[in-house]
């Protein structure tokens, strides 16, 4: 039975003018359901909150009650998706499919940072930029 009703109750709701989110603190309770799908509960926050595109809905830091049957975790809801690609930070963004995951291999990574530890001082970070860079064309 997994489509058991579960209730959604904000709390801590504020406005954060400067970012121009609203943000809220989600309780969600579902017994006799192991949890929540996060697309499940962007629909519910859509309706409850009157958001015309879902996009907008940052959902993340979702955790079970020992026992089960309720999860707590954060919600945001940005007045606009360029609001959200703007003020979101790029993990979140791959997670609800705004943004394109950067691929690059461990050792490419490695190799980068390495390059950087080589140089002390001042022309350090200009010389992290430069092994990203030579990391990329490679």
């Amino acid at each position: 039975d997994n489509m058991a009703a579960a209730t959604i109750r904000t709390r801590k709701y504020m406005r954060n003018v400067l970012m121009n989110r609203r943000q809220m603190c989600v309780d969600v309770i579902h017994p006799g359901r192991a949890n929540v799908s996060k697309a499940e509960l962007k629909e519910q926050m859509a309706t409850m909150h009157k958001v015309q595109d879902p996009n907008t809905i940052i959902l993340f830091n979702f955790r079970t009650a020992f026992g089960g049957g309720k999860s707590t975790g954060f919600a945001l809801i940005y007045d606009t998706v360029d609001d959200a690609k703007r003020f979101e930070p790029s993990y979140r963004l791959v997670r609800a499919g705004l943004a394109e995951a950067v691929q690059t291999s461990r050792k490419q990574i490695k190799e980068s940072k390495n390059r950087g530890k080589k140089v002390r001082g001042t022309g350090r970070r200009v010389a992290r930029h430069k092994a990203a860079k030579a990391a990329k064309g490679d």
